[in-house]
């Protein structure tokens, strides 16, 4: 018998990983089975519409709630990098963290 390892989760964020604050722009795309990814960022899921939405228990997942927030890996991944620069927290976006993150290194 011989082990197999799969990539499950996929993090997009407009910060390099070396930005400290990185993690808090993070959006998330998580295999979800049978072949199909959610974009999720904290415990929202992207909807094919583009709109988030709160994710329920998965009990409480119908098949048509399933088969408005699932995408296939690159159109999961396509979504997820066009949303990236959208992020806001507390008020700032992805756009303008990563601006005040090149002034902090010029400054350095």
């Amino acid at each position: 018998m011989t082990p197999y390892a799969i990539a499950t989760q996929y993090a997009v964020t407009l910060l390099p990983e070396t930005d400290i604050n990185s993690h808090f722009y993070e959006i998330t795309v998580d295999y979800r089975g049978h072949g199909l990814w959610a974009i999720t960022r904290h415990r929202e899921c992207m909807n094919h519409d583009g709109d988030w939405d709160w994710e329920p228990i998965p009990s409480e997942r119908t098949d048509e709630w399933i088969a408005a927030h699932r995408f296939d890996l690159d159109t999961a991944l396509r979504l997820a990098k066009e949303a990236a620069p959208h992020v806001t927290v507390n008020g700032i976006t992805a756009v303008e963290a990563l601006a005040r993150s090149a002034r902090r290194e010029a400054q350095s």
